[in-house]
């Protein structure tokens, strides 16, 4: 069965990358707050708009006034990413994706959209978050294959204990891996192609920066 996949646009870096181009093909977009910026750079156009619209300069209000809104309080108990999420789920997503999720001026906010996304991933849902130059993917326990150029750099940023930890087709390879709560064991790892993954227990992200192959 075909995944429903929604884009989220969000404040933070975004580089129109053909990788970024592919992974975007045949998604549904829905911006959150200042992030409709990066809509021309796409060239697409929301389904919806939704947040406190605080960070939208006046001119973007205008050149998207067409697109429908759902303005916010400032004063709300959720991010206006976490909104925009509802928004997707409320319309059937099944596979979301934050671009503009990662770098910008809050880090903050990209650290919760981390923390968001492992969240939403133990729901079921397939999430990836990108600047078109770097990904981040939720690890979970189970297994986790992902689709990397061969000598990119990656990591893996544990947020709890990992056990039984493996890497397949990397440069440092593990097998049935504890990786202990704040390590850096698993930090700048290079990717020898295709990537698989498994966990047998821990919550963890996976860092990828798909162009930068200083590692090869």
């Amino acid at each position: 069965m075909a995944r429903s996949t929604f884009t989220i646009l969000l404040g933070g870096a975004l580089s129109p990358t053909d990788r970024l181009a592919h992974q975007l093909a045949a998604s549904r977009f829905i911006a959150a707050d200042g992030g409709m910026r990066h809509a021309r750079l796409l060239g697409i156009v929301p389904d919806v708009w939704v947040g406190d619209f605080d960070s939208t300069e006046e001119a973007l209000l205008a050149d998207y006034a067409s697109v429908p809104r759902e303005p916010y309080p400032a004063a709300k108990a959720a991010t206006d990413g976490e909104i925009a999420v509802e928004a997707a789920l409320s319309r059937g997503a099944d596979r979301l994706i934050f671009a503009g999720a990662l770098g910008g001026t809050r880090s903050d906010h990209a650290f919760m959209h981390l923390l968001h996304a492992v969240a939403l991933a133990e729901r079921g849902l397939s999430v990836l978050m990108t600047s078109g130059e770097e990904e981040a993917y939720p690890l979970l326990a189970g297994s986790l294959e992902l689709d990397l150029p061969k000598g990119c750099l990656f990591s893996v940023l544990g947020l709890t204990e990992l056990t039984g930890l493996s890497i397949v087709n990397a440069r440092y390879p593990l097998d049935d891996f504890t990786l202990p709560f704040g390590s850096s064991r698993t930090v700048s790892n290079v990717a020898e192609g295709p990537l698989r993954f498994s966990l047998k227990s821990g919550r963890a992200i996976v860092l990828a920066r798909p162009y930068d192959l200083s590692g090869a």
